[in-house]
């Protein structure tokens, strides 16, 4: 590829970055209102034995289940869950939500403390990229077709389709150091995202029944600020980490999944033929 080729081809792909991702989840932990639980009651046996006021009774005190987060109000839960979420090594993130810039925005990312992170988005209309960050000194990349078009607008057709030519479903590397890959590398610095987290939670929160979410058991807190209604579902076994967050006002409901806490993220480099950027520079 030629250099100006090359250079064309590089400023246009520069990825925008994900904040939008962060101001849905820091949003959401926002404007919360605190909101005990009702207590439930013993049903009433009539006149009976002992043998039978022990049966109407059900299980004794210490047989029954430990309710999740006694006491605690929705704000305090959220505030809890929040809390521990922030103090994850890694985590699984998976969302689908509105971005100002190419409408729709859907990611599968796993991501960790010391700045690896693997996975695939997909930017509304434009397309969709895979991503390995092993955390060293390289960030591979993997864009399909429509999204090297929709970066390459404006540009002369015979580059665009070079690009194409070269680089659709094909892993690419380039250096960490590079322009494009701190704008990648970007979308995995959970340090960056946790810390989106901080910040006042008021009043707007209540908790709700308790349930489960694709098999852990968790609790509903519904929630809500001037504009939007929220869902947010958290762990009641274990760590209380945030589970999910559901944006069902929206006129297209949102949500972001939290998952696979504190587990290893794999970022094994892809095999094969991989092109690199910055030999095409050279």
């Amino acid at each position: 590829m030629r250099h100006h080729q090359r250079h064309h081809l590089r400023h246009h792909l520069r990825l925008r970055r994900t904040v939008v991702a962060v101001a849905c989840l820091a949003t959401a932990t926002v404007g919360l209102t605190a909101c005990g639980s009702e207590s439930g009651k013993a049903s009433e046996a009539g006149k009976a034995s002992e043998t039978g006021k022990a049966s109407a009774a059900g299980k004794t005190k210490e047989d029954k289940p430990k309710e999740p987060f006694a006491g605690m109000s929705g704000t305090e839960i959220v505030d809890k869950a929040v809390e521990a979420t922030k103090g994850a090594t890694s985590l699984r993130l998976v969302g689908d939500i509105k971005d100002d810039e190419t409408g729709r925005m859907k990611m599968d990312l796993a991501l960790d403390t010391s700045g690896k992170c693997a996975g695939t988005m997909t930017m509304g209309g434009e397309g969709t990229f895979d991503l390995i960050v092993p955390g060293d000194s390289t960030v591979y990349v993997k864009y399909d077709e429509k999204f090297l078009r929709a970066q390459s607008k404006g540009q002369p057709e015979n580059e665009t389709a070079l690009a194409v030519q070269m680089l659709a479903n094909r892993w690419s590397k380039t250096k960490a150091s590079g322009a494009d890959a701190k704008d990648i590398a970007g979308m995995c610095d959970l340090d960056d995202l946790l810390k989106e987290f901080e910040g006042e939670i008021n009043s707007n929160a209540r908790r709700g029944a308790t349930t489960t979410l694709d098999g852990t058991p968790a609790i509903k807190i519904d929630a809500h600020d001037s504009e939007e209604k929220y869902t947010i579902y958290v762990a009641t076994e274990g760590k209380p980490y945030l589970l999910k967050i559901v944006d069902a006002g929206a006129a297209e409901p949102e949500h972001i999944a939290f998952s696979e806490y504190d587990k290893p993220v794999k970022t094994t480099p892809p095999t094969g033929k991989v092109i690199d950027l910055d030999e095409l520079g050279a």
